[in-house]
């Protein structure tokens, strides 16, 4: 199975959340073929997650993992050090008071 260049996939995720309503950015563009995806969570409240795909060694299987949580200072300093590592990561910044990221939606669970 071919897998889905990052750019199209950021930009069918975009397209999603826009449809629904979710306030969403794109932060940092990285490789449009196959830079890895960090998506943000920001729930107006000072809070803040970052999520990253990950995968089980065991299974295999793909899913989306909390690389960072807190208050969103801290968070964005977490995403500014992967940043450091990785010039080709792409950071996607969702703001929604409700905690939507629909990360768990078939299509962009992982």
């Amino acid at each position: 199975m071919a897998r889905l260049a990052t750019g199209v996939w950021v930009s069918a995720y975009l397209a999603r959340l826009q449809a629904e309503g979710i306030a969403v950015y794109v932060t940092a563009r990285g490789d449009k073929t196959a830079g890895a995806v960090i998506v943000k969570l920001a729930t107006m409240d000072g809070q803040a997650k970052a999520f990253q795909r990950s995968f089980d060694l065991m299974s295999g299987a793909r899913a989306w993992v909390v690389l960072s949580e807190g208050p969103e200072a801290e968070v964005d300093a977490a995403l500014a050090r992967q940043r450091g590592f990785d010039p080709d990561l792409w950071i996607v910044e969702v703001e929604d008071r409700q905690g939507r990221h629909m990360l768990d939606t078939p299509g962009f669970e992982a």
